[in-house]
């Protein structure tokens, strides 16, 4: 014979276990699928307004580097309008060494205006750069 206290934990751990199994009414099923979908949408809106930010951020940090490239490129370009008119002034100055007198003053001081006025478009171009 089984003890009476074996019969009834058996019984009871039977009942449980066909309790786990036990369908959900269809209200209740509707409810639940109703509040996930819900909570569903809800998460995938937030992800969404999430993912929106960071396109924006990251939109906005390309555009501040292009900005600082496009300041760099045209900041090395005037470098290097000034350098070129550097060696013209150089080349300039040789080729006056050349003539005699009056002509060579003249020489130099057209080289000197070719200077300057290329030193004040680099700078133009370096503010604007800017």
């Amino acid at each position: 014979m089984v003890p009476n206290k074996t019969l009834c934990t058996l019984a009871a751990t039977l009942l449980l276990i066909a309790g786990c199994h036990k369908a959900e009414s269809p209200e209740k099923v509707q409810q639940d699928l109703t509040s996930a979908s819900h909570s569903g949408a809800k998460d995938t809106l937030k992800a969404e307004k999430d993912e929106a930010k960071v396109d924006s951020r990251a939109d906005s940090n390309m555009a501040t580097a292009q900005e600082k490239a496009d300041r760099d490129k045209g900041g090395a370009a005037a470098d290097t309008a000034l350098t070129e008119a550097e060696g013209a002034h150089k080349v300039a100055l040789a080729k006056c060494e050349g003539l005699a007198g009056d002509r060579q003053g003249a020489c130099k001081d057209e080289a000197d205006a070719q200077f300057e006025e290329a030193k004040a478009k680099t700078k133009v171009m370096k503010a604007d750069s800017h």
